[in-house]
């Protein structure tokens, strides 16, 4: 094998595919990078034998040829290189691949191709759609951090993804939050599809998303174990989680006695204060909703309060509407959502102290957010 490529493409598509790079594996080549020629380009590619992520980049071939090298070495070598071609060229007998560029030489010993896993495509099978890689971002962005992240019960490590017609519906949940996210398509979806996807896969496709311009397909195995996304240059593949999810749309509380609307920004400052005091305690932070009076707005009192460091409150003005109340929230997981949501003003919806509470961003209708309440001592 013997190739030119430029420096930056080849250090981007190795930044894209290490992340499929297996952390701690007993076969080794687990921990290697797949280098390979195909169809006047060169193929990148890494897998944990969960998710597997593939690169294309543009290369000038002199001769064909794949091999496996050490991913973090290459990408470490290939970063400090300068911003010039680089030429690779495989010595066949020695699987050691040269690596040139400007006035460096790097020599990296590597394992053959043969030895690495094959990595799933899904040949043959038509996309069931085509979503807009912005969207597609957003929308995993504001879902996939309330996924669980043990494994005690797998379902809920994964998203629930659900396509019907024009509409993609997505939902995580760790049993104290749950987040919801529906998105209208430009195009009908060619069939229905349900399907649990690790939480993990979705955050890689959100960082391939945020490079792509154009859309991202989505196509689903003959069994339904795999799930494919496939951009111009970069496909990932992952396993797909079995199990039912929870029916989430029968969470969401259909009324409120109370509905505050606060500034997203004012009110990520004031939770931010409150987290330094609500770490020592649990995380606790207490939520207080006044109504206004017949000229004044309303206003939310958030407090935090542990008995070594000492305590905070802050004071919001908001739109009240209702009799107001207390709720007690986790600080990290309110910090977690505020961090996702783009509007202006996001709403509030609350019951009882003892029932959760449900956020809203205004003018968003596709996002719904749910936080249980902590008891207060």
């Amino acid at each position: 094998m013997k190739l030119t490529c430029l420096q930056e493409n080849l250090k981007r598509g190795l930044a894209t595919v290490s992340h499929a790079v297996a952390g701690k594996s007993t076969l080794p080549v687990l921990a290697n990078v797949l280098l390979a020629t195909d169809g006047g380009r060169l193929k990148l590619a890494a897998t944990n034998l969960e998710v597997g992520i593939t690169h294309w980049i543009g290369a000038q071939i002199e001769h064909e040829g794949a091999v496996t090298v050490p991913a973090k070495l290459l990408a470490d070598v290939v970063a400090g290189l300068p911003n010039d071609r680089v030429t690779l060229t495989l010595d066949a007998r020695t699987q050691t691949v040269k690596v040139e560029c400007g006035r460096f030489t790097n020599n990296i010993k590597g394992i053959e191709a043969d030895e690495f896993p094959n990595i799933p495509t899904i040949a043959n099978e038509q996309p069931v759609a085509a979503i807009p890689s912005d969207m597609l971002r957003e929308a995993i962005d504001q879902v996939v951090f309330a996924a669980a992240t043990d494994d005690t019960r797998p379902v809920l490590a994964g998203v629930l993804v659900r396509l019907r017609d024009s509409r993609l519906f997505m939902a995580a949940a760790d049993g104290f939050r749950l987040a919801m996210r529906t998105l209208n398509l430009p195009e009908l979806a060619q069939r229905q599809v349900e399907c649990i996807v690790p939480a993990r896969a979705l955050a890689e496709l959100s960082r391939i998303a945020g490079e792509t311009q154009g859309s991202v397909s989505l196509t689903v195995a003959p069994g339904g174990s795999q799930v494919l996304f496939h951009t111009e240059s970069t496909e990932l593949v992952s396993r797909l989680i079995d199990g039912r999810f929870p029916d989430v749309e029968r969470i969401v509380p259909q009324q409120h006695a109370t509905r505050t609307v606060l500034e997203t920004v004012e009110l990520a400052k004031a939770v931010k204060l409150a987290s330094y005091f609500a770490a020592a305690s649990q995380n606790v932070v207490k939520l207080t909703v006044e109504p206004g009076g017949e000229l004044g707005p309303g206003r939310l009192v958030i407090s935090a309060n542990a008995a070594e460091v000492g305590d905070n409150t802050g004071e919001l003005d908001g739109m009240v509407h209702g009799s107001g109340g207390q709720i007690a929230l986790n600080v990290k997981y309110l910090s977690d959502l505020l961090g996702v949501v783009k509007s202006a003003q996001i709403a509030l919806e609350t019951q009882t102290a003892q029932s959760p509470g449900v956020f809203k961003p205004v003018g968003s209708d596709g996002y719904i957010h749910i936080i249980m309440p902590m008891s207060i001592r």
